[in-house]
């Protein structure tokens, strides 16, 4: 996951150029979509009956050498409500800095968009959902 959200892009430049005072998020929460939230958050949350962002632990800062990138995963899995409903698609994940409304952080395409089917629970493996900056 590496595209930054046009909030995220203002607040680098606000505390690294302006003076701003640093912006800590207590605990992030990852978001689930059936289409690409894009920098704007414009893109179709999740919302089937339960649903609701899950709070994602992530690991150490690590230093890809060969691509000079930081990265940090998920270290716990991370588990959805039980889909009530019609089946969907999920095609992207995003990262909020509240478990409502708030502000999108990050977010990615999945490599392989996930056919969820009524009565299914969607997870993701401890480091499946990776932050990487370069």
């Amino acid at each position: 996951m590496s595209d930054v959200s046009d909030f995220l892009e203002a607040k680098f430049l606000e505390i690294t150029l302006k003076g701003a005072a640093a912006y800590n998020v207590a605990t992030p929460y990852i978001a689930i979509y059936t289409s690409n939230p894009d920098e704007d958050n414009s893109g179709t949350e999740c919302s089937y009956v339960g649903y609701a962002r899950q709070a994602g632990t992530f690991g150490t800062i690590t230093d890809d050498v060969a691509t000079d990138a930081k990265t940090v995963s998920t270290t716990l899995e991370v588990n959805y409500p039980i889909l009530v409903g019609s089946d969907i698609t999920v095609t992207h994940v995003g990262i909020f800095d509240a478990l409502t409304s708030g502000n999108l952080l990050y977010y990615t395409v999945l490599d392989t968009a996930k056919s969820v089917q009524t009565d299914d629970v969607l997870s993701f493996a401890a480091g499946e959902v990776t932050v990487k900056i370069d």
